[in-house]
């Protein structure tokens, strides 16, 4: 078992908080989802999650206009550089303060950021494709010019379209111009008249006008022209004080919507187009100078965060974070182009499709959510349950799901079409926290914390079968075994039990351990279980023979993080040390397993030590990341992380001490919580490339398949045929491929093809870069349909499928038309072949009974046994042959005697 696992994608939550940002040509979305960045693909349906991660949540984004550098701030103000092309991380740099706004200027050479009530203007950091003749930067990061004027914190920063000025606007009811450099006869100037904080300050498109919005629903166009006369005249008369010209308020408009304020506003010059969310989850879409509104749209329960619009402006994505919802809408064809929202609650369990296409997650929203582990998108969701989940299990032959929940019932999903089709019941009301489906899904299962008893179901008829009877205290697991024989039992009276529930006994002997149990695996030969313990232990159990084969002490290995109230450290607090999920891998060799702490440990089964630990998060955002507490953030009034200093939730240090035990959201009584990071689920995937896991922050997938497919021959700009040619010379096979296929000319590349010998074909082929599989694939595929070198397009593809067969099962999707084409070619060989040896058959029957058809020396008939034809068959119309009779040849004429 490979263990270079690493983190591939953020699945379950798609916005938090912060700015959302369309990308320069207006196809991709960028989130922040915590600490970490999700990009969403709008054309190509796909998502992924940036590989680098912030200390804290991420609360600014910022891309410059020619899209490669992507600037990330999080709530302390630390920041990081990263090329977007590559998803690679090359600078951090600290503010040192809170930023509240962050914008590029259009010319990509400066960019702005609002710290406090300062604006700071920096040089944005030259990159290896942008370099002077002066070279590289030692100090990325220079900081141009700091502008003071505001009197709260700045709220807004955008630029004029030459770059040459600047708006901010802040909570002090005012916004204000600014210039890049200083320019002759120009002062800044403030921009007042707002009653409530100024929420944005945008140019026209001519940046004759400037438009601002604040909180209360007011929307100011601001013209820079002469004072008018009582009679609404322009006064043409200059004044000795100050200057005729000035930035006056032309229009006053407002959004009206029923004491509900305005959260969030973008603008867009080019088609003088403003929208506006508000505080009661609408939106607006209003055009500008003349305020016409276009139409209006509820699309959320709660407040809307953020607006963004694409550089065309046809499309306006939201976010709302409390809960979770990311949409984006198309305004002329009033459509949605993505609508996606995540868990608004922890998630309690999670399971893989047979075919690892699919990742079911449950929650204590009560939601059932599908992901595609593909495109990292929300297929389906189903909100049947009245109460939060607790359980999923798959029926191992088909697409049906099974669920558990607290509201009582076990309900039966068809992933074919997406309904609910059965719903099993107790006959009292218990609450079901585990469930287990025999693999052929004829039986279910289901465990409750109310009762002691195990309840069977038949799948076919909704019948309670059975209920099995022997534990002492409420059952926390279930398991079938991969055979389906026995299901397997673990409870809180420290007792495992095997039940034979198809035999004609129900008697168990049940397996004591000392401590309660919390979860039990199945391995994949059915032969061995792993039991989690309250104490910290794993221990491997033979099946039939109920003697322990193995065990672990896991409490130093999963023991990790402390609460910022925490009076213990890390090492001696008794919550994170026990294992409240464990899963074996595909082929039984390691076992995973996770619990209330921010580690995932993997460990060999057969020598059971820890092969790696995996940190889900660093959040600093999240109770229960940090293992060590920073004694400066210790004051007399108590941890300065609950002391609220902005006075939004004065209650929140007053109640820390007054959490239930056990709690691990915090209390809920209070205004504001911190969420404490834990991983109550995991599971590998049935491909055993991959696995995910169910935390605080979201659903984290790590695969073996992780790396960006970065392309070196792509910098080569000298790509030609008589290069393509001069590198089959040189038997430089693998550049000669690649350069071929950027020329993307049939002839040459059947030609580089042929060339390459049949002994480099397996080396050449693992050395192929994953992005000319596809291609590769069609070609081989092609060229077997047409070529005669039959043999040599077979060990083609014999060496594709055996060096990227397992990439080539995780992405089935994506090269769905490849596979198939491979295969139609494949079966056309096998049809052919068939034929052609069949004829082989029948001609050489023929010809081994030649010296038989010999003339006689005697001119007689000579009497020779008949042929039978290519079936084995002797000629239906020859009925005396059939008692062995001879017939007779005349070698004259040709006629049977």
């Amino acid at each position: 078992m490979k263990t270079e696992f690493k983190f591939s994608n953020l699945l379950g939550t798609v916005y938090c908080k912060g700015n959302l940002l369309f990308t320069p040509d207006g196809t991709c979305l960028l989130s922040p989802v915590g600490n970490r960045v999700t990009v969403f693909d709008l054309i190509n349906n796909k998502s992924y999650t940036l590989p680098f991660s912030h200390r804290r949540n991420i609360s600014r984004l910022a891309l410059n206009p020619r899209g490669n550098l992507l600037l990330s701030v999080d709530e302390d103000g630390r920041s990081i550089l990263a090329n977007f092309p590559r998803r690679l991380a090359f600078h951090h740099f600290s503010f040192k303060a809170p930023v509240s706004a962050l914008a590029f200027s259009p010319s990509g050479d400066h960019f702005a950021v609002g710290i406090g009530r300062l604006v700071e203007v920096w040089n944005t950091p030259s990159t290896p494709d942008a370099r002077t003749d002066e070279g590289l930067e030692y100090a990325p990061f220079i900081r141009h010019r700091v502008h003071a004027g505001h009197y709260d914190t700045v709220q807004s920063i955008q630029w004029s379209s030459d770059s040459r000025f600047f708006l901010s606007s802040a909570e002090d009811l005012t916004a204000r111009i600014w210039s890049l450099d200083t320019e002759n006869g120009f002062i800044p100037t403030t921009l007042a008249g707002h009653r409530e904080g100024v929420l944005g300050a945008w140019f026209s498109s001519d940046q004759e006008q400037i438009y601002t919005t604040s909180q209360d629903g007011a929307i100011f166009r601001w013209s820079y022209s002469q004072k008018p006369d009582e009679n609404g005249d322009v006064d043409t008369r200059e004044e000795e004080d100050e200057g005729p010209l000035k930035w006056r308020i032309v229009h006053r408009h407002y959004f009206m919507q029923n004491n509900a304020k305005v959260k969030c506003a973008a603008y867009h010059a080019e088609s003088n187009l403003l929208v506006a969310g508000f505080s009661n989850g609408l939106f607006g879409l209003y055009e500008l100078p003349e305020f016409n509104m276009i139409h209006t749209l509820s699309i959320s329960q709660n407040e809307i965060d953020f607006v963004a619009l694409n550089r065309s402006g046809e499309w306006l994505a939201f976010g709302a974070s409390k809960l979770g919802q990311l949409l984006v809408w198309e305004w002329q064809s009033e459509s949605y182009i993505l609508k996606q929202q995540g868990h608004f609650d922890s998630m309690n369990a999670l399971v893989y499709s047979p075919d690892s296409q699919r990742i079911i997650t449950t929650a204590d929203d009560g939601k059932i959510k599908v992901w595609d582990s593909q495109s990292g998108f929300c297929i389906v969701t189903f909100t049947e349950h009245s109460s939060g989940v607790t359980g999923c299990e798959f029926a191992k032959r088909g697409n049906v799901l099974f669920t558990s929940s607290l509201d009582g019932s076990i309900r039966a999903w068809d992933l074919i079409r997406y309904r609910n089709f059965r719903t099993f019941t107790a006959p009292t009301r218990l609450s079901f926290s585990s469930v287990a489906v025999d693999p052929s899904g004829e039986v279910i299962c289901a465990g409750s914390l109310d009762s002691f008893d195990i309840h069977i179901w038949s799948v076919q008829t909704g019948q309670l079968l059975d209920q099995l009877s022997g534990h002492e205290g409420p059952v926390a697991s279930l398991a079938f075994a991969p055979s389906g024989d026995i299901v397997v039992s673990g409870s809180w009276d420290r007792t495992v039990r095997i039940w034979s529930i198809f035999g004609r006994t129900q008697t168990s002997e049940p397996i004591q351990l000392q401590a309660d149990v919390l979860h039990i695996a199945f391995r994949p030969n059915s032969k061995q279980i792993a039991v989690s313990t309250l104490d910290g232990q794993l221990t491997f159990w033979s099946v039939s023979e109920a003697s322990q084969e193995a065990g672990v002490d896991g409490r130093r290995d999963v023991s990790g993080g402390r609460k910022i109230s925490d009076r213990q450290t890390a090492a001696n607090v008794a919550g994170t040390k026990c294992f409240n999920c464990i899963a074996y891998s595909t082929d039984g060799s390691c076992v995973i397993a996770s619990g209330n702490s921010k580690y995932i440990c993997l460990y060999d089964v057969q020598s059971c030590t820890l092969i790696k630990k995996f940190a889900v998060s660093v959040n600093l955002s999240l109770e229960g990341t940090q293992e060590f507490l920073n004694s400066r953030n210790l004051t007399d009034a108590g941890p300065r992380g609950l002391i609220d200093e902005q006075g939004e939730a004065s209650d929140f240090e007053e109640r820390i001490d007054r959490t239930l035990p056990g709690a691990t959201r915090g209390d809920l009584s209070v205004r504001r919580t911190r969420p404490e990071v834990r991983v109550p689920a995991v599971a590998f995937s049935p491909t055993g490339r991959a696995f995910c896991a169910a935390s605080t922050e979201g659903l984290l997938v790590y695969s073996l398949d992780n790396a960006l497919q970065f392309d070196p021959f792509d910098l080569d700009i000298d790509v030609t045929p008589a290069l393509t040619l001069q590198a089959i010379k040189e038997k430089d096979f693998l550049l000669a491929l690649l350069m071929a296929f950027r020329l993307n000319e049939r002839p040459l590349i059947g030609r580089v093809y042929e060339a390459i010998p049949v002994a480099d074909v397996s080396l050449l082929v693992k050395e192929l870069p994953i992005v000319y599989l596809a291609r590769l694939l069609r070609f081989v595929a092609q060229a077997t349909d047409e070529s005669p070198h039959l043999e040599f397009n077979l060990r083609w593809i014999e060496a594709l499928l055996l060096a990227h067969g397992p990439y080539l099962k995780d992405h089935a999707p994506s090269f769905a038309s490849e596979l198939r084409t491979v295969q139609r070619a494949i079966a056309k060989i096998q049809l052919e072949l068939v034929r052609l040896a069949d004829d082989n058959v029948y001609t050489l029957d023929y010809l081994l009974t030649q010296p038989l058809l010999s003339t006689r020396e005697d001119h007689e008939p000579k009497e020779v046994p008949l042929m039978v034809n290519g079936n084995g068959a002797l000629d239906d119309h020859m009925d005396e042959v059939m008692e062995g009779d001879w017939i007779g040849l005349d070698d004259e004429d040709g006629d049977i005697d």
